[in-house]
């Protein structure tokens, strides 16, 4: 694949007419600001973020205030946008940010690396936009972009073509306007070269787009490789009441929802009552079966067979704080897996008592 001429001209012309310039971490474009944006946006949709960025911005201005706060609150601000592991490697790399470099990003793009949760295109994408360092970047949006100017006709995913796809992005990247080119190019690939529906007529890289150029741009880049079905797995989820508390669980720092409060849970085959006089300490008095419903994972399906338990602790519950009775209204304050968040906000006594 030979790189072709005018390419970075060309986005950045569009981008100073159409790219999107408003967005909150835009604006005061610090190496802090800017990781906590490219962190969220993994994943996540830019609409989806915007409000949860702003909100954990308020909470948690520079890194010090990152750093030192409680995981428990980062986890919180985070309930709801998934995949946790990004919340507790970002506040592990905050203490190291303060630990280890008084605050500040390191300078270089290997250093930026060693940081937890930062790989490659990220640390690029740091540095690039907060300090116009010349770094490409290859995120989902670029990948897309270059697959279909250069009609690759295999998945981007793939080693070799990875590699290639990487000398194309640093071939193109300008050596001014850095941080305005890294934009442009996800910009162009979030709202004119879509997924499914690219408006081609619009993009300043079409008169030599390869993919444009076969009638068929939606079929660049390829596919990854379907895998088999994703398994199912079944859970019961009880919601313990007593008056107007919920019985929380913290869930291990590592796995599954990672270091957030939780439902407990026993396997379907398990008796609830039992597990929870036993194990909970509690005397139930009644049992309600809510409806079951699926939250999906990456890798997996996860059938929740949720029911509400009306008990009395018999003791007080203490098991190195692995459980603990919350008012509904400190609960939700928590960081809470998605589907716990659901139960609690929707269940209509919850309703009552918020």
């Amino acid at each position: 694949m030979i790189p072709k001429n005018n390419f970075a001209p060309r986005v950045l012309d569009w981008f100073d007419q159409h790219g999107r310039k408003h967005l909150p971490w835009q604006q005061n474009k610090t190496p802090y600001r800017v990781w906590i944006s490219e962190i969220m946006l993994q994943q996540t949709q830019v609409t989806t973020v915007i409000p949860y960025y702003e909100r954990f911005m308020s909470s948690f201005p520079d890194v010090y205030a990152l750093a030192s706060a409680p995981q428990d609150d980062v986890l919180a601000h985070w309930s709801g946008l998934g995949y946790y592991a990004r919340a507790r490697n970002m506040h592990k790399a905050a203490q190291k940010l303060v630990d280890d470099w008084d605050g500040e990003f390191p300078a270089t793009q290997e250093g930026v690396c060693e940081l937890p949760g930062i790989g490659r295109s990220t640390a690029a994408a740091i540095l690039s936009i907060s300090r116009n360092e010349p770094l490409a970047i290859l995120d989902g949006n670029v990948k897309r972009v270059l697959a279909r100017f250069h009609a690759i006709p295999v998945w981007p995913g793939e080693r070799k073509t990875e590699a290639a796809m990487w000398e194309l992005a640093e071939a193109y990247g300008p050596k001014e306007r850095c941080g305005d080119y890294t934009q442009a190019m996800m910009d162009l690939g979030a709202t004119l070269c879509t997924r499914s529906k690219p408006r081609c007529d619009e993009c300043p890289l079409q008169s030599d787009c390869e993919a444009y150029a076969t009638g068929t741009p939606t079929n660049f880049p390829k596919s990854k490789p379907k895998k088999p079905a994703k398994p199912v797995r079944t859970t019961q989820m009880l919601v313990l009441r007593h008056d107007d508390q919920v019985l929380l669980e913290k869930r291990p720092a590592t796995g599954i929802w990672g270091g957030l409060w939780s439902l407990p849970e026993v396997d379907v085959s398990e008796d609830a009552v039992q597990m929870a006089e036993q194990r909970l300490a509690v005397s139930v008095a009644a049992v309600t079966s809510l409806s079951p419903f699926r939250h999906t994972f990456s890798h997996y399906h996860l059938d929740i067979v949720p029911a509400e338990l009306t008990v009395t602790p018999t003791v007080e519950v203490q098991e190195s704080g692995k459980y603990q009775w919350f008012s509904l209204a400190t609960a939700l304050t928590l960081g809470l897996p998605a589907p716990v968040r659901t139960l609690l906000e929707t269940h209509p006594h919850m309703r009552q008592l918020i």
